[in-house]
């Protein structure tokens, strides 16, 4: 994985960071159409708030990204973008989330810089998400 130096004009930045979210209650309902539909929407989040997006992977119960962000916007506003939209157009697009889910996403998400992340400490994240 490259991750580059990113300029916005006054800061020189490295900030690349591990996002991993999981659905509410860990419902395995991010497959086929909804988890391609949900790949889009994640690559028009990231590009409309300039941010870039190294990596994705959508699985059933929960996405993991890769993602690069200014410091002056923030990975958490870049998060809470991403899952607001993505809840929004998903549960729009796709009644049959409305009627299995209250919420599409659970509040939390695990974010950790790049380099600094185990796969154990994301697999003891999704573990504790069990039943949300």
């Amino acid at each position: 994985m490259a991750v580059t130096l990113r300029s916005n004009g006054s800061v020189v930045f490295r900030c690349a960071f591990l996002v991993v979210w999981c659905t509410k209650y860990r419902r395995q309902v991010l497959g086929d159409k909804v988890g391609g539909r949900l790949t889009e929407l994640i690559h028009e989040v990231v590009a409309d708030k300039e941010a870039w997006l190294v990596e994705s992977e959508v699985k059933a119960d929960h996405v993991r990204l890769v993602v690069e962000v200014d410091p002056q916007y923030g990975v958490h506003r870049l998060v809470k973008a991403v899952k607001g939209r993505s809840s929004h157009a998903l549960r729009e697009e796709f009644p049959h989330l409305r009627s299995r889910l209250p919420t599409l996403w659970t509040n939390s998400y695990l974010v950790a810089t790049v380099g600094g992340a185990q796969d154990e400490m994301v697999e003891h994240y999704l573990e504790q998400q069990q039943g949300r």
